[in-house]
């Protein structure tokens, strides 16, 4: 079999993924020896294991204790449609308006602490290490499936001693940061979104579903007041299931 000049390793995964995309390698079926992907590919046995190695970190195969190496289902992605916030909404919440659709239907959970500002989450709230800030941790469903979570800091200095400090309750608990700042005659007018990818850690695939060390996508948000920080949030949303799509209208 002729292949290019990369590594040998690299040349037999790329092969064994190509099978895995085009379905003569379909989900579930066991993925070809080690002695077998020797033979078949005149290599040594450890660019076998190491090719295995490769579409195991992938994510296309998955090893199951005393049986072997399978090929993984893997999901078509859905989308997540991120829009901002939209006035005149009426009562759609903020998750269901990111959405772009009324009748979709997401829940979440949250739970609020106050904490202590690390030093990454003070530089982006313009605070010190150490002010005090209400930290929420939430966890967004779509029709029952976990599809991702969030960790929203706000300051304390913004939102102490205000019907406002707990996000999720209070007067307008629930309706998101741009209508809990109005109510305190704060006008949130910017909003930024720092996108990445990283490894899952094991706390977040865990309740999201998944490995630890498969992609996850992580936004950095922040909203701002007249260039006040007044919440930034880390969102972690897994790759293999989801795709985030912007929806941004033209002024």
């Amino acid at each position: 079999m002729p292949f290019g000049e990369q590594p040998a390793y690299l040349r037999v995964a790329d092969d064994l993924r190509r099978k895995i995309l085009d379905g003569t390698l379909p989900p579930h079926t066991r993925l070809p020896s080690q002695a077998r992907i020797r033979t078949e590919y005149g290599v040594s046995d450890t660019v076998a294991l190491e090719a295995r190695k490769v579409l195991m970190a992938e994510g296309f195969v998955e090893g199951r204790s005393g049986s072997g190496t399978y090929v993984r289902e893997r999901p078509e992605p859905r989308r997540i449609v991120r829009t901002g916030y939209r006035p005149g909404a009426g009562q759609s919440t903020p998750f269901r308006q990111e959405q772009g659709d009324e009748g979709f239907k997401g829940t979440w959970e949250s739970t609020s602490v106050q904490d202590s500002a690390t030093a990454r989450i003070a530089e982006r709230l313009g605070i010190r290490p150490g002010d005090r800030v209400m930290r929420t941790r939430y966890l967004f469903r779509s029709e029952g499936e976990p599809m991702m979570l969030s960790v929203s800091w706000e300051p304390m200095a913004v939102t102490g001693r205000t019907p406002v400090l707990l996000p999720e309750e209070g007067p307008v608990g629930g309706q998101g940061v741009v209508e809990r700042m109005a109510a305190l005659d704060l006008v949130v007018d910017n909003v930024s979104e720092d996108i990445g990818a990283r490894p899952g850690l094991a706390e977040e695939t865990s309740v999201l579903g998944g490995v630890p060390g498969h992609v996850v996508i992580e936004i950095q948000r922040t909203y701002y007041a007249s260039g006040q920080p007044v919440e930034t949030a880390d969102i972690v949303i897994p790759a293999e299931r989801y795709r985030v799509a912007y929806r941004m209208p033209v002024k």
